[in-house]
């Protein structure tokens, strides 16, 4: 098989008929509602998790600051992501949710639009510079922060349809 048939059958529409990375053209899409949840795990020592929960970390506050960071993240993922697309963001919502049994955090955000181009990108993006932020932000106490889990929970809309992650 060609490389032209290879590309051309593979669905891998960021890539010219020269297996060149591209951006594709989604001008003749119709705008709808499209949603998707990313979520990650940060995973930490039970004692940095107390003092997260306590307030009591030198650079102040953890979670609102890697909650903002998430927000912040989403709407610069076109800067951010080789191809992606800019996009008119209606929706992000950041979540940080206590698992002492981690120890540690579950980060989920959500990201919805109205456009021809999906927000997966975004949703991810955000939880993974939200995870982040966290570590940077509670490093002081510990180095050994693992940023775990990184994945897409769920989509809505668009033309491949709706995915939810099994389990």
């Amino acid at each position: 098989m060609t490389q032209d048939k290879f590309l051309e059958n593979s669905g891998l529409t960021h890539l010219d008929p020269q297996g060149q990375a591209q951006m594709v053209d989604v001008s003749s899409k119709a705008a709808t509602i499209r949603q998707a949840v990313a979520t990650a795990n940060v995973r930490m020592l039970s004692e940095t998790f107390a003092a997260i929960e306590a307030g009591n970390v030198p650079k102040g506050d953890v979670l609102a600051t890697a909650r903002l960071a998430g927000i912040m993240a989403a709407k610069q993922t076109s800067a951010l992501i080789p191809l992606c697309h800019p996009l008119p963001l209606q929706k992000i919502e950041v979540q940080i949710v206590p698992h002492p049994q981690l120890p540690g955090y579950q980060i989920y955000a959500t990201v919805k639009t109205k456009a021809e181009t999906g927000v997966e990108m975004e949703a991810l993006t955000a939880v993974s510079v939200a995870a982040l932020t966290l570590y940077d932000m509670a490093k002081a106490l510990e180095k050994s922060i693992q940023i775990e889990s990184i994945r897409l929970v769920s989509k809505m809309g668009g033309k491949s349809g709706d995915y939810s992650q099994p389990g």
